[in-house]
C-alpha cells in the first residue's frame, strides 16, 4: 500500500487524504501480465470537498503518468487514473468495462465509504451494458486487425513484426468478451480472470491470428444470446445511484 500512495503523492494529486478506493489495475489485474512488458497501472476513487463540488472549480479526474505525453510507456512508468466517485459512478453507470472493474477489484484502502458502494455494487449492472463490452471488444478487434488507428503512444510494431499481429490487442478482444459472458450471467467480473493463462498464451502469440478471430467470434455471438436471457435490469436505476452518491458525499463531508 506503501508504494501505490508514494506514487500518489509523488504525481501531485492535491486530495490524498480524500481516497476511498485504491488499486493495481491494467494486466496486472486480469492476471495477464507478461514480465517485462507491462507498465504499472494504479486506479481510485476519490470524494472531492464540497467546494470542489458546489463552488466554482471542479476536479472530476485526476490522469498522470510517468511517461508523460511524448513516449510511449516502458516496463518501469506508472500510469495512474484517479476519478471523483461522482465521475466513476457515472462511467460505471454507462457500462463502461473499466469503471466497473472499480466494484469487483481488491483495493489497498480500507474506507466504509466505498464499502458501502460495494455493498450496492447490483445497482451499478444492467444487461444493456453488452453494448458497451461488445464495442470496446470490437474496437481491440480492429486494432489487432489494423482496421483501426493505434494512436501514437498505442503503437506496438515490435509486437506486429515479431507475431505479425497484436497480440496484446488480442488478449484484451478475448478478455473483454469473457467479462461480459460472467457479468451479464451472474453479476460479476472475477478478478484474477479465471481464463488468465489462456489469455497470457494468447498475449504470447500461441495462436495464429485466425484461431483467435474464429473465437472471438463465437463469443460475440454468446454474448449476445446471453444478454437476451441476463438476470439482470435492462438499465440501470439512475434515481438509486444518485440517492447512494448523496448519502456517500454527505458522510464523507460530515467525517471530514
Amino acid at each position: 500500500m506503501a508504494d501505490l500512495l508514494q506514487c500518489v503523492q509523488d504525481s501531485g494529486f492535491p486530495f490524498r487524504d480524500r481516497l476511498i478506493h485504491l488499486f493495481i489495475g491494467g494486466s496486472e489485474l486480469h492476471g495477464a501480465k507478461v514480465h517485462g512488458t507491462d507498465d504499472l497501472d494504479i486506479y481510485g476513487v476519490y470524494v472531492e470537498p464540497p467546494e470542489m463540488v458546489l463552488g466554482l472549480e471542479s476536479l472530476p479526474h485526476f490522469v498522470w503518468s510517468t511517461a508523460g505525453n511524448d513516449r510511449r510507456n516502458g516496463p518501469s512508468d506508472i500510469d495512474l487514473t484517479l476519478y471523483s466517485l461522482k465521475k466513476w459512478a457515472g462511467l460505471a453507470c454507462k457500462g463502461n468495462p473499466t469503471a466497473l472493474h472499480f466494484l469487483f477489484a481488491d483495493g489497498v484502502l480500507r474506507n466504509d465509504i466505498w464499502e458501502g458502494v460495494g455493498a450496492n455494487k447490483q445497482l451499478f449492472l444492467a444487461r444493456g451494458f453488452v453494448k458497451q463490452f461488445l464495442g470496446f471488444a470490437d474496437d481491440q478487434l480492429k486494432r489487432m486487425t489494423g482496421r483501426k488507428g493505434r494512436g501514437k503512444k498505442g503503437q506496438r510494431p515490435e509486437i506486429e513484426q515479431k507475431y505479425g499481429y497484436d497480440v496484446k490487442a488480442a488478449m484484451h478482444t478475448l478478455r473483454l468478451l469473457y467479462e461480459c459472458k460472467e457479468l451479464l450471467s451472474v453479476g460479476t467480473i472475477t478478478l484474477l480472470r479465471p481464463e488468465r493463462d489462456f489469455l497470457v498464451r494468447v498475449r504470447t502469440g500461441r495462436y495464429p491470428v485466425e484461431k483467435v478471430l474464429a473465437m472471438a467470434k463465437k463469443l460475440f455471438v454468446e454474448c449476445e444470446e446471453i444478454a437476451a436471457a441476463s438476470p439482470l435490469p435492462d438499465r440501470v436505476d439512475r434515481t438509486a445511484v444518485s440517492q447512494l452518491l448523496a448519502h456517500s458525499y454527505r458522510k464523507a463531508w460530515n467525517a471530514a
